[in-house]
């Protein structure tokens, strides 16, 4: 008789987020799993703004552990910290973090000697995504290790600055509220333009002659957008207004490389309905996004506002923007007026394109307790108990047969049916303080196919034991943590149990992955 070989056998399916098999406290009192270092490091740092505090965790000790892990791995496991961290900055949109973990990176290598692995160099430059980053990991060097710059450090960035520097970026982004100008850069990191771009060397000289001589410096003739912009500048200010209302005022700012944000102080004063059509059309679709109330108050017209709804809901320039959903959440929330409410929610499902839709019955379960609710970041009113929501409730809409359930000390399901609002069914989510993980997936679990918890992780000691023991091993578990704390609610990595995290929805890969039979690896391997 068949034992092994028969129609139902089904391959042991792993994911990379594993724990260590030990038991400790966690700050709730219950127990808690440690992660190994891999899967420490890779769930703080999808989750990590930097500098900010969570309900458990202070900011300075948050980032002392983030640095002491990349520190560790990068001399032990190079290839993977890398990997990480030029994914981090990429596709799982952390900026700050993967700076810092960039700078500590060479830091731990140079500290050990060691030169297997990628270079920091290699990673330096992975990491440089945008043209104001080289300045701010010069900034975190320097206040961190003093001003002695590594030779890695500084030729990581050189190979950056080649294709970052170009003339809006200059004017964007080399202003004087920096401590790091573009010509300080390029003259400690010995940057040489790039030469398949022949304007560079001209942009190079001129952003070194406007640091240090910012009153006689001159724009070259082959600088068109700088020339452009100068030009605008020379206007005496009682003719500036004229230019915004000019039949070609729009054409004519976007030329001169001019920002919503410059604009103001350009026309000395506040950006009425005139100035704010005219640039709008110039403005990317995160500034749109984040301008809605703007838009509204000026009395932004409704042909306008056809046209910033088109583009904010349009698939190609959401994907572009790789903006977090809940910032589409964000500007709901704030937006007045209602012709924004159907753009936003196309722009949500189109940011949540991996949610999968999943087969058979689901029990998902969303985290609403009192630790989930602190800001994200310091400079966001958004917090992880709304981004748990978005995320639950995309799942349930898209899942064939799912009870979706609100969790704290105590629980209760969402009411939610097929093709409604995102956005509307949030308004049903509440705050149920303390977090009994346990009781909720004991009151709600009914023999379902699987079960989905987004949380932090962070469970109450319960006599039953912990959240996953709860539910048949033959089961598959999905824990998405949204904070990065140390221990997990339940051991991970083993069959049937896994952990992913971050604050995108690229994590659901792995959970179709799974579904589809296949072992589930680091995003940056697949």
């Amino acid at each position: 008789m068949s034992r092994f070989n028969t129609k139902t056998v089904k391959a042991l399916l792993t994911s990379p987020v594993r724990s260590t098999g030990r038991t400790v406290r966690n700050p709730q009192g219950g127990p808690g799993r440690p992660r190994d270092a891999r899967s420490e490091l890779f769930l703080l740092a999808v989750a990590n703004f930097v500098t900010q505090d969570t309900f458990y965790e202070g900011g300075a000790d948050r980032d002392d552990r983030f640095a002491a892990l990349v520190r560790a791995l990068a001399v032990e496991d190079p290839e993977w910290t890398a990997g990480l961290l030029g994914w981090l900055r990429g596709e799982g949109n952390m900026r700050t973090a993967s700076l810092v973990g960039a700078a500590e990176y060479v830091k731990a290598r140079l500290d050990a000697g060691v030169t297997h692995g990628p270079t920091g160099r290699s990673v330096v430059d992975s990491v440089l995504r945008r043209p104001d980053e080289p300045g701010e990991l010069l900034g975190y060097w320097t206040a961190t290790y003093g001003r002695a710059v590594p030779k890695p450090v500084k030729r990581g960035i050189a190979d950056a600055v080649r294709r970052l520097y170009g003339e809006k970026s200059l004017l964007k982004y080399d202003t004087a509220t920096k401590g790091y100008r573009f010509g300080d850069i390029l003259n400690l990191v010995h940057a040489a333009p790039d030469p398949a771009k022949p304007w560079q060397g001209e942009l190079f000289r001129y952003a070194l002659d406007r640091r240090h001589h910012p009153d006689t410096a001159e724009v070259p003739g082959t600088l068109r957008t700088l020339a452009a912009h100068r030009e605008l500048m020379a206007l005496p200010v009682a003719e500036r207004r004229a230019v915004v209302t000019a039949p070609d005022g729009a054409a004519r700012l976007a030329a001169a490389g001019m920002t919503w944000e410059a604009l103001a102080g350009w026309l000395r004063g506040p950006l009425d309905k005139a100035a704010w059509e005219a640039v709008i059309p110039s403005m990317g679709a995160m500034a749109l996004v984040r301008n809605l109330r703007n838009f509204d108050g000026a009395g932004v017209s409704d042909e306008v506002a056809a046209g910033v709804a088109a583009k904010i809901a349009d698939p190609r320039e959401v994907e572009r923007s790789r903006q977090f959903p809940f910032r589409y959440l964000a500007a709901y929330q704030h937006a007045p007026s209602l012709r924004w409410s159907y753009p936003l929610e196309r722009a949500l499902g189109h940011s949540l394109g991996n949610v999968p839709a999943l087969p058979g019955r689901s029990l998902i379960l969303v985290d609403r307790s009192g630790s989930m609710w602190a800001p994200l970041s310091a400079r966001s009113q958004l917090n992880r108990a709304d981004a748990a929501a978005v995320f639950g409730t995309a799942l349930a809409l898209r899942a064939e047969n799912a009870d979706l359930v609100e969790f704290g000390t105590s629980s209760a399901a969402v009411r939610h049916c097929a093709g409604e609002s995102v956005l509307k069914i949030l308004g049903r989510f509440g705050d149920l303080g303390g977090t009994d993980t346990t009781a909720a997936v004991r009151r709600h679990y009914r023999s379902h196919d699987r079960v989905l918890i987004v949380t932090d992780e962070q469970a109450a000691h319960s006599r039953h034991g912990g959240p996953t023991e709860q539910i048949p091993a033959y089961v598959p578990v999905y824990t998405w943590n949204l904070a990065g704390h140390r221990t997990g609610h339940g051991a991970s990595g083993t069959a049937n149990r896994h952990v992913f995290g971050g604050l995108s929805d690229a994590a659901f890969r792995m959970v179709q992955l799974l579904e589809s039979g296949r072992a589930a690896d680091w995003p940056w391997l697949k």
